[in-house]
């Protein structure tokens, strides 16, 4: 797997290398990369909304997209000589995360040996209004 995720980022192919996670496809989780870099994207899908009367997407989707955003991120923008493992994950839902495609972009905020630290914050119109972030550690030994 590591060896495919090294080829993968080698050549740049963030789409492939979102792929490799099952996960990703079944709740439309995409990747790309813009002018300031790796985004990755939760499109809109009938099957992803919780709460049909406002309707917004559920909470544990919303979830898992920043995890996936933190992973991505950590796996494209760093060398990693293993396949970090998820340690915890902090999420904070600041606002409806409504019908529509949702953003998020992540940060590596430290990594040492052993263990990595990343930033997510997910937005849908205006990256300066989120409405979710989250704070995940990843074991790299």
């Amino acid at each position: 797997m590591l060896e495919t995720i090294t080829t993968l980022k080698k050549k740049g192919d963030i789409a492939a290398l979102n792929s490799l996670v099952p996960y990703a496809g079944a709740v439309g989780l995409e990747a790309f990369v813009d002018d300031t870099g790796l985004v990755t994207v939760l499109r809109h899908r009938d099957s992803n909304v919780g709460n049909t009367q406002i309707p917004a997407v559920h909470g544990g989707v919303v979830g898992a997209l920043l995890e996936h955003a933190a992973i991505l991120h950590l796996l494209a923008e760093t060398e990693v000589a293993v396949v970090p493992r998820i340690v915890n994950l902090s999420v904070d839902y600041l606002r409806p995360c409504l019908a529509t495609d949702t953003f998020a972009r992540g940060r590596v905020i430290k990594q040492g040996r052993r263990v990595a630290n990343v930033r997510v914050e997910a937005w849908q119109e205006n990256p300066e209004r989120p409405v979710a972030a989250a704070h995940a550690h990843f074991l790299l030994a």
